[in-house]
């Protein structure tokens, strides 16, 4: 493991950090491999019995990593969205409860990760976006399943759709997030709230979780279907050029 992700454990917690602040943690595709071989090794490790994602005190993640995405042909589209995929549901279906502990922003896969969490937990300075409408994409690991299964779908189309951002204190009220606490508190929220998956039968809670889950496999397969697509699309390489050239993009539909 690289010093992308920081794994610490704290009892039967096992705490994974994203450690990229250059990138403001950004979802490379090699930080989501690491992503995904810890939380697959939390599950095998019987002294585990709950994960922690977080971040930094600063971010939580600012979502994909527009500079690592270099897909030019649908082939290599399908396969970035099948390695999603293989993510999501891990962190979906796995026996173990998540926990997201977010402070600043959230936004697009970032977004996403923290949403296929069991419980999100945030600090008042924690702000929630998609924003994948600005780059040309779909939605994507899921969010589409995810953010209307905890808000609905009227609420998820404001986020969606219409790009609007959500404060914390308004991510409490509509259901986004579970806990709200003080500025860099989250971290230590979350560890306490896992402490307390002790006094639960594991069994039951990972059976929950699988029903919870059912439906979300066909929907990764047509996201990945139509992602591919958008990948190869005039609009994703508009809004590409225009957020690493930090101007406003200009798209045609294509």
């Amino acid at each position: 493991m690289s010093d992308l992700l920081l794994e610490e454990t704290h009892g039967s917690v096992r705490l994974l950090r994203f450690n990229n602040p250059e990138r403001r943690n950004a979802l490379s595709v090699a930080l989501r491999g690491e992503l995904l071989l810890a939380l697959q090794a939390a599950e095998h490790d019987s002294r585990v019995r709950s994960v922690v994602i977080s971040g930094s005190a600063q971010v939580f993640s600012a979502g994909g990593d527009l500079s690592d995405m270099h897909v030019h042909d649908l082939s290599a589209g399908r396969a970035r969205m099948q390695n999603n995929a293989a993510l999501v549901l891990q962190m979906v279906r796995m026996g173990k409860p998540l926990i997201a502990a977010i402070e600043g922003w959230a936004v697009g896969a970032g977004l996403s990760v923290a949403l296929a969490c069991d419980s999100l937990v945030c600090g008042a300075t924690a702000r929630f976006a998609a924003g994948f409408g600005k780059v040309g994409l779909l939605a994507d690991l899921g969010q589409l399943y995810t953010l209307p299964a905890r808000i609905g779908q009227g609420r998820a189309r404001q986020i969606l759709l219409f790009g609007q951002v959500v404060e914390a204190q308004e991510a409490l009220r509509i259901g986004l997030v579970d806990q709200l606490c003080e500025p860099g508190a989250a971290l230590d929220t979350a560890l306490a709230l896992a402490s307390t998956l002790e006094q639960q039968a594991p069994l039951p809670l990972a059976m929950s979780k699988t029903l919870l889950a059912e439906g979300l496999g066909l929907l990764l397969d047509r996201e990945a279907e139509l992602q591919s697509q958008l990948f190869l699309s005039a609009d994703h390489a508009e809004g590409k050029a225009a957020f690493l050239g930090k101007r406003a993009p200009v798209f045609r539909g294509q």
